[in-house]
């Protein structure tokens, strides 16, 4: 169960790219409590320098600010690198429909360079990030790997050719790629401010402030929100996973399913708050409904969350009292 018993070469260097944002920050810090070697590869476009500066004093972390659309920082970054754990993306979709472009040179090109760097590196494993948005329109739920519909936005289509990559480069390279479908990933350190924030810290922060939140749609979409601490859980296994498990995609969730207006009135009673909120149009893109089936990250990877969405709502409750 977790990951903290997880055990890799004392001398295992891992590469976290992306590593000064939300999920990345959390496997930096968790792979140096570990004692494990990091290094942060960050351009800090949407990663945040406070994550950065959490970890720079300790001395077997190391930062790099660069950008993953430059090969020669993915080459750099990469020398000696046992593990690669590929976070680094521009997420929303929202934001994608908006921006297709940037989308298409970080999240496709800038994958590449780093799956390219990695197997000219002669790294072990490289485990990146993927998205449930890659389901699309496919209506059937729980979502299982191979069953994909239409996508819906430019984000989910750069995450799906990532996936096709990934398995080029493990059929015709030799390279372990495994690709992680994060659905729906909240707590501690996510960013709650801006227009494409997530709607967990989102709706926290604003409660806190008193201030009426706007629920896009009618809130009877539904989630499969994934405690953080599960995602790190996946990428470590993902590292220690088989050769035979290489090359595939899997879904990373609890296999919950909460509706985003229980969710919204859950956090008014933790919060002690009476606040009704607004509703707003649906955003272009979403999916109505999403809910995971976790069985071949189980069978494959070794996938054990410990954590369901009550217990880590409550986690992220208190971090976000403690910290905004």
């Amino acid at each position: 169960m977790g990951y903290k018993n997880l055990q890799f070469p004392k001398e295992s260097v891992f590469l976290v790219t992306g590593g000064a944002g939300f999920i990345g920050s959390n496997l930096c810090e968790a792979l140096t409590d570990m004692g494990y070697t990091v290094r942060c590869l960050d351009d800090l476009s949407t990663g945040k320098q406070a994550n950065v500066d959490l970890l720079i004093d300790r001395p077997n972390y190391t930062f790099i600010k660069g950008d993953i659309r430059n090969l020669d920082t993915c080459m750099e970054a990469c020398k000696g690198v046992d593990y690669v754990l590929n976070q680094a993306a521009w997420g929303s979709v929202p934001r994608s429909i908006a921006m297709p472009l940037l989308y298409e040179e970080i999240n496709i090109r800038g994958t590449l360079n780093m799956m390219e760097a990695a197997r000219q590196s002669g790294v072990k494993k490289f485990v990146y990030a993927s998205s449930s948005s890659v389901y699309g329109d496919h209506p059937v739920l729980p979502k299982v790997e191979g069953q994909e519909g239409n996508l819906l936005s430019p984000y989910a289509l750069t995450k799906r050719v990532d996936e096709e990559y990934g398995k080029l480069y493990h059929k015709l390279y030799g390279l372990d790629t495994y690709g992680l479908r994060y659905f729906n990933v909240f707590g501690r350190r996510q960013d709650p401010d801006g227009a494409y924030a997530a709607v967990i810290p989102k709706f926290l922060k604003q409660l806190m402030n008193d201030e009426v939140p706007t629920i896009n749609g009618d809130g009877k979409q539904s989630r499969d929100f994934t405690y953080i601490d599960n995602v790190i859980e996946a990428n470590l296994k993902a590292c220690l996973a088989p050769s035979e498990a290489a090359g595939n995609a899997f879904n990373i969730a609890y296999g919950g399913r909460e509706y985003l207006i229980d969710i919204y009135y859950d956090l008014c009673k933790a919060l002690g708050k009476e606040i009704e909120p607004n509703f707003g149009p649906d955003r272009p893109g979403d999916i109505k409904h999403s809910n995971a089936d976790i069985s071949k990250a189980k069978k494959l990877l070794g996938y054990d969350p410990d954590y369901d969405f009550e217990k880590g709502i409550k986690l992220a409750i208190d971090w976000y009292k403690e910290n905004l």
